[in-house]
C-alpha cells in the first residue's frame, strides 16, 4: 500500500442520538428520537418509554472525556459527532439557546483539541426536536428554516474557534425513505404527496444553503459540506431499459449532492416535476441562495444494490433505510446488507468526477453480533477479524480511489465505540473498535473494553495506511 495523504484524517463517528444518553439532563428537551423505542422501523409513542435503549444511549454525556481519551489511544486525527438540537434548543423554536447544553459541546471539543483530534460537527442527525415535529410538522413546514438558521447562528457564534468542519444535514437524501426520522414529518409517510415530500426536502435545500452563506461570513477558515447516503447501483443487465432505470434510480441520490455542489435543480428533476404535477413553492430569493454551494461532500458508505426495469423483480436486498434488487456476485452480512467494498472505489469516483469537490467519508462500518471474551492475559476483549477484514477491504478501495485521482478528506469509521442502532434502538448490531457493555434488555456496566479492532485500527493510522496490504 502506498501512503495516504499526510493530511487525511483518520477517525471514527458517533451520533448524539445515539450515544449520549442523558435526555432529560440540564434542560434538554425532547426530540422524535426519544419517542421511537424500537429505532425509525418502528411505532412513535407519545411520550418517552423505559424500553428506549437511546435514553441512556452509552452514557457518552457522563463519559466523555473516557471515550475521547480511548479514540485519541488509537490515533484518532478527526471525530465525527452530531449535536442534539434540542439540546441547545429545548423545544426548537426559543429564542434564546439553553446554555448548559451549550456548555457541554464546549467541554467536548476542548477534550478533543487536548488530543489533537479535529471534531467533525453534524447540525442536523435525525434528531429534530420533537416540538417542532409534532407542531409545525418538521420540514413541511418553511418555518423550520428560520428555527434551524438561528440554531445554527448560535452554533457558529459559539464555536467558530474550535470546529472547523461542519455538515449541514445527515444524509439528507434518507428524507425520501424515513420522513419522519430523517425530517421530523409527523405526518404518516404513507398519507404524504410527492407535492409535501418534495416541498420540505426544497426547504431543507434552502437552510442548508444558508447555512454555507452564514457559515462563510462568519468563518471564512471554515469548510460546510453536505451529507448524504450514498449506494451505487448498478444494471442487473446491460439491456438499455435496465441501464435506464438505473440511471433514474441513481438520479434519486444525486439530486440531492447536484443541488448543493451545483447550486440549482437539474433539467432531469424539472422533467420528473412536471410528469408528477409537482410544483415547488418558491420564495423570491430562493434561487439566489441555493447558488451558496458547499465546500466538499460528505458520504455514508455501507452497500451497493441493482436495479432493474422488469416490474416482476421484488427488492430482495436489504441496507442502510433503502433496499433494492440483490447482486448475485456479492455476499451479504447477517442484517442482509451486500458488502462491496469495490462499490466505495467506483462511487468516489462517480462523485468526484460529477462535482470535482473534495469527498469525506463520514460513515462506513460493518454491524455485528460481538462476543465479549478473555484473552491469553485475562482480559476482555472482542476477536472481531470479521470487522477488521471489512474494513481493511474498504479502505485499500479508498486508496485506489485516491490512486484515481479523487481528493478524499478522510475516513472516520462508523459507530467507532459501540452505539444504539438507529433502525432498530438495538445494542447487539455493534459497529465500534471498542466494547460497551450494554444489552438490549437494558442491563451492563457502561464498561468499556477494546476489540482486537483497536489494536489493528490504530496500527493503520500510525502507518497512514501503510499495514493495509498486511495479513490481519
Amino acid at each position: 500500500m502506498k501512503d495516504f495523504p499526510a493530511t487525511f484524517l483518520w477517525g471514527g463517528a458517533i451520533a448524539a442520538n445515539q450515544s449520549e444518553g442523558a435526555y432529560n439532563v440540564d434542560g434538554k428537551g425532547l426530540s422524535i428520537q426519544d419517542v421511537t423505542p424500537k429505532g425509525f422501523m418502528g411505532p412513535i409513542t407519545e411520550e418517552p418509554t423505559p424500553d428506549n435503549m437511546k435514553l441512556v444511549g452509552i452514557d457518552f454525556y457522563h463519559r466523555y472525556k473516557e471515550d475521547i481519551k480511548l479514540l485519541a489511544e488509537m490515533g484518532f486525527k478527526a471525530f465525527r459527532i452530531s449535536i442534539a438540537w434540542s439540546r441547545i434548543f429545548p423545544n426548537g423554536d426559543e429564542l434564546e439557546p439553553n446554555e448548559l447544553g451549550l456548555q457541554f459541546y464546549d467541554k467536548v471539543f476542548d477534550e478533543c483539541e487536548k488530543y489533537g483530534i479535529e471534531p467533525i460537527v453534524t447540525i442536523s442527525h435525525y434528531e429534530t426536536p420533537l416540538h417542532l415535529s409534532k407542531t409545525y410538522d418538521g420540514w413541511l413546514n418553511r418555518k423550520l428554516i428560520d428555527f434551524y438558521i438561528r440554531y445554527v447562528k448560535t452554533l457558529f457564534t459559539r464555536y467558530k474557534d474550535k470546529v472547523k468542519y461542519w455538515l449541514t444535514f445527515n444524509e439528507i437524501n434518507s428524507i425520501l425513505y424515513e420522513p419522519f426520522c430523517s425530517g421530523g414529518i409527523y405526518t404518516d409517510k404513507d398519507k404524504l404527496t410527492k407535492q409535501d415530500l418534495y416541498q420540505a426536502i426544497h426547504h431543507e435545500f434552502v437552510a442548508s444553503a444558508m447555512a454555507v452563506k452564514l457559515g462563510r461570513e462568519m468563518m471564512p477558515n471554515a469548510k460546510i459540506g453536505c451529507m448524504i447516503l450514498a449506494v451505487p447501483i448498478y444494471s442487473l443487465s446491460p439491456k438499455p431499459d435496465d441501464v435506464i432505470a438505473t440511471m433514474q434510480k441513481q438520479r434519486e441520490i444525486m439530486f440531492f449532492a447536484d443541488v448543493h455542489a451545483r447550486g440549482e435543480y437539474p433539467g432531469y428533476m424539472k422533467r420528473y416535476f412536471k410528469e408528477q404535477n409537482i410544483q415547488i413553492k418558491m420564495e423570491p430569493e430562493d434561487k439566489e441562495i441555493l447558488t451558496h454551494t458547499v465546500d466538499f461532500i460528505s458520504l455514508s458508505y455501507y452497500m451497493s444494490l441493482c436495479e432493474t426495469a422488469d416490474t416482476n423483480k421484488k427488492a430482495n436486498s436489504k441496507g442502510n433505510i433503502l433496499g433494492g434488487i440483490a447482486n448475485p456476485y456479492l455476499r451479504a452480512n447477517e442484517w442482509g446488507w451486500q458488502i462491496d467494498p469495490q462499490g466505495l472505489r467506483y462511487i468516489l469516483n462517480e462523485l468526484y468526477d460529477r462535482y470535482r469537490l473534495p469527498l469525506f467519508i463520514v460513515e462506513n462500518g460493518v454491524g455485528a453480533r460481538d462476543i465479549l471474551v478473555e484473552d491469553d492475559e485475562g482480559n476482555k476483549t472482542v476477536i472481531d477479524d470479521y470487522r477488521i477484514e471489512y474494513l481493511k477491504d474498504h479502505l485499500i478501495q479508498v486508496g485506489e480511489a485516491i490512486e484515481d485521482g479523487v481528493e478524499v478528506i478522510g475516513y472516520t469509521a462508523w459507530g467507532c465505540i459501540d452505539i444504539v442502532s438507529a433502525s432498530t434502538a438495538e445494542l447487539r448490531k455493534r459497529y465500534g473498535f471498542i466494547y460497551v457493555d450494554r444489552h438490549d434488555d437494558g442491563t451492563g456496566t457502561l464498561e468499556r473494553y477494546k476489540k482486537k479492532s483497536f489494536y489493528w485500527y490504530k496500527g493503520v493510522i500510525e502507518s497512514n495506511g501503510r499495514t493495509l496490504g498486511n495479513e490481519m
